[in-house]
């Protein structure tokens, strides 16, 4: 039977390659589990089937020929490979559970990330989470987490990712700012204002808006409030202090309910995504498979202006 024909040359294959690797009959019986003699029938017939010699067989030690060692080496990928293929089916059928340490951006983790986290808790009662909120990008492996939040273009890294969602950077200010200092009609007329500066921007002391026309000009920020928290960012704005950029995901209830107002709304969006990134492996944990699973879902189909208010 095909099978079974299949499952003998494996076996064959095993056997042979844990002769090379031991250096003889006797050690890749023991490693194997089997007797010395049904090792050497199985590199045997793996020789009959092939029809050529890939040991050189003496008294005193064993060792392939040059036909043997070419094979050998065709022959571990087909074994390693199997292995991995086992390892996937046993990963995919374990039951996630143990703990997860997760960094993300403060005001995504406060805002939409806490209700998503909630019922992934709820759907994995074996599975714990800690959360770290910090604006800055975390070292994921040096510093120990699982899985990291990023929003924006991501740096070249051996890192996996996954595309959660998406969300445009806005400009808003509070309408009792705007009647007082006037609306802003260009990117230019900005240069005239109060902006607010993000201390975490990836651009430094500068916002990079993109005109009608699709050209680039850079805005000078900075002055009476600089702050390295996004939520800090926007009540400040709120508050009328000044004119601030912040992302989509975090002003739909102030947009809404008419403490922000959107500046500039014609202009080419800047959208970026928000991305899952985690340590590579072949075959992730189940827990951190089922909670990368858990945010590509919930977040399916989010942004970048359709955020929950």
């Amino acid at each position: 039977m095909p099978q079974a024909e299949d499952m003998d040359r494996l076996t064959e294959m095993e056997a042979f390659v844990q002769v090379v690797d031991n250096g003889g009959f006797t050690d890749a019986a023991r490693k194997m589990n089997l007797s010395k003699s049904a090792v050497s029938k199985h590199v045997s017939a793996l020789e009959a089937r092939l029809g050529v010699r890939l040991l050189n067989r003496t008294t005193r030690r064993v060792s392939p020929t040059e036909v043997g060692l070419a094979y050998y080496d065709r022959a571990r990928s087909v074994l390693a490979e199997a292995g991995e293929a086992d390892s996937m089916v046993t990963a995919m059928q374990a039951t996630p559970r143990g703990s997860l340490r997760i960094s993300a951006p403060v005001t995504f983790g406060v805002r939409p990330l806490a209700g998503v986290i909630a019922g992934f808790l709820a759907a994995y009662p074996e599975v714990d989470i800690n959360l770290v909120l910090d604006d800055r990008f975390v070292e994921v492996v040096a510093e120990g987490f699982d899985l990291a939040i990023r929003i924006g273009t991501l740096a070249d890294s051996s890192l996996k990712a996954r595309r959660l969602a998406e969300t445009r950077m806005v400009i808003v200010a509070a309408p009792a700012y705007l009647a007082g200092a006037g609306t802003p009609r260009t990117i230019d007329d900005l240069n005239d204002h109060r902006l607010l500066h993000y201390s975490q921007l990836a651009t430094g002391n500068f916002w990079r808006l993109r005109t009608a026309l699709g050209e680039e000009r850079q805005v000078r920020v900075g002055g009476r409030l600089t702050v390295n928290n996004g939520e800090a960012l926007m009540r400040a704005a709120e508050a009328g202090i000044g004119i601030a950029l912040v992302p989509s995901y975090m002003i739909g209830d102030a947009l809404a309910k008419g403490r922000l107002v959107e500046i500039l709304a014609s202009r080419p969006p800047d959208v970026f995504g928000i991305y899952a990134l985690y340590p590579p492996g072949r075959f992730p944990q189940p827990k951190l498979r089922a909670f990368v699973d858990h945010l590509a879902e919930r977040f399916r189909g989010v942004g970048p202006d359709a955020w929950p208010a």
